[in-house]
């Protein structure tokens, strides 16, 4: 295919994703201290808009975790679909990104959110593009988490510049200082990572109120940054997804005139990281881009699923309510088993497919440290058979601990999962979007682990890693494959 634009110059993908990986000199030779009286504030906050409260009191699914978790988006809804109300999006919302618990320290208090995020830094934004709802006039819309509310940005009906007819579309957004504070030229990675927990759990979410949902990458970046009035030196769109059905086409969408709402300063200043803006602009789609054809038609996996070489045990009753609540990111593993009903679990829910115009892009490979039932030993997932294969066995805790950045935690747990991709033809399909897209897949299907993982009372916390000893250690199955998440997970140990 020749080049028609930034997207097709795949050579600034690879020279972002290899110019942020970690290594032992890397990390030697660029020591990164943080400056805490300069830590940005974890909300955007617009100082002239009024708040639209969303109602707090809205009914539990009553569905079970591991239930919605597995839903893959192929099945129908039938007769119970419908169009979202503002409870339900009221529901979305605060188990995506709402505030569930918080920590009162000496210095202050320190929140948490319903979904993980790199250093509970929150730099993913989520924005409302509506048609009419059932208690919502027709907008554009931001959440803030703080005070659980909407704010308008713009009236009326503007779903037709996006060419989605979906009664509700969800905006997600990155803002690059935020957790560059922390991660400096690391954070577009994050991006994909942050914004895929939080869709893991918009999905389950959606799948237990029975609304079809849909991950979008094909968009054309310029338009969705223009409608959300992005300041895009600091903040861009990453991502969207598509809730409820319609069958009626939306109307012309009104002329776009520029806001300026004022927001709050993130921090008293800001560090530019430049390589944040060029893989951006590299991986954004303008219209007519060639690209925009291999992510417009939904390629859900619907491949024929046997059955798998290990059993898959009677769900847990936890509802995704209750699991969302209790998660969060474990801090200290300790030494103890996992039983093998409870790692298949884990598996099949959690690569059960996603409802997204991208196919499953990221492979799942496993160091098994304590799972009764199972050798210890280095492992490949075969999603497609839903296998277990044994790479070599052996005890590989030490070998866990250095490639998950020489910290206790992936040595304690009782399973490492390490998601790999072959980058070369996820490029040539979709060309650098497919960066974008191999960091969000992994965040969602990093997202649905967590969540399974907590579903069984165990615990799973999110790693970074050296990424080219990850593909040695996995070598010769992993032999041109990239590192580009981990998850470790096991009993919770306390600290």
């Amino acid at each position: 295919m020749s080049a028609i634009g930034p997207n097709d110059d795949t050579a600034r993908a690879w020279a972002y994703h290899n110019a942020t990986k970690h290594s032992e000199s890397s990390i030697r030779s660029s020591p990164h201290y943080l400056d805490w009286a300069n830590q940005p504030i974890p909300l955007k906050i617009y100082t002239t808009l009024e708040p639209i409260p969303l109602p707090r009191d809205a009914v539990q699914t009553g569905i079970s975790a591991i239930s919605a978790i597995s839903a893959s988006g192929t099945e129908s809804a039938g007769e119970t679909s419908r169009t979202p109300a503002l409870e339900d999006l009221a529901r979305i919302l605060y188990f995506s990104a709402g505030i569930t618990k918080k920590k009162t320290y000496p210095g202050g208090e320190m929140y948490f959110r319903a979904a993980s995020c790199t250093g509970a830094l929150y730099e993913i934004e989520l924005y409302i593009v509506c048609g009419d709802l059932p208690g919502l006039p027709a907008g554009v819309y931001h959440f803030g988490p703080g005070d659980f509310a909407l704010r308008r940005l713009r009236e009326g009906d503007h779903r037709g510049l996006l060419g989605l007819n979906a009664p509700v579309v969800v905006a997600c957004t990155g803002t690059y200082w935020r957790n560059a504070w922390k991660y400096r030229a690391r954070t577009y990675r994050h991006f994909g990572w942050d914004n895929g927990t939080i869709l893991a759990n918009m999905l389950a979410m959606t799948a237990a109120l029975q609304l079809p949902a849909n991950v979008r990458c094909g968009f054309v970046d310029g338009d969705v940054n223009a409608l959300l009035d992005l300041e895009t030196e600091r903040e861009v769109a990453f991502s969207l997804v598509t809730i409820g059905e319609s069958s009626s086409e939306p109307p012309p969408a009104p002329n776009l005139e520029r806001l300026n709402f004022p927001t709050v300063p993130l921090s008293k200043s800001e560090v530019d990281y430049p390589e944040l803006r060029e893989i951006h602009a590299a991986s954004s789609l303008e219209p007519g881009d060639g690209r925009l054809n291999s992510l417009i038609a939904l390629q859900i996996r619907e491949f024929r699923r046997p059955s798998p070489n290990f059993s898959v045990p009677e769900f847990p009753s936890d509802t995704i309510e209750q699991v969302i609540l209790r998660r969060g990111s474990s801090r200290r593993f300790a030494r103890k088993s996992i039983t093998l009903d409870q790692l298949s679990t884990i598996l099949d829910s959690s690569t059960s497919g996603i409802p997204a115009d991208f196919p499953a892009l990221n492979d799942l490979y496993l160091i098994v440290n304590a799972v009764d039932g199972l050798d210890p030993g280095a492992y490949f997932y075969n999603q497609r058979d839903r296998k277990l294969e044994c790479l070599k066995p052996g005890e590989f805790r030490s070998d866990a601990r250095y490639l998950g950045l020489q910290q206790d935690l992936p040595g304690d747990a009782a399973v490492d999962v390490f998601f790999l991709a072959a980058l070369d033809p996820i490029f040539e399909t979709y060309g650098n979007r497919g960066y974008r897209a191999v960091n969000l897949e992994a965040g969602i299907v990093g997202g649905k682990v967590y969540l399974a993982t907590y579903a069984q009372r165990l615990g799973a916390t999110g790693l970074t890693f050296f990424d080219d000893d990850v593909t040695r250690f996995f070598s010769p199955h992993a032999a041109d494959k990239s590192a580009i998440f981990l998850v470790a997970l096991g009993k919770a140990g306390h600290l």
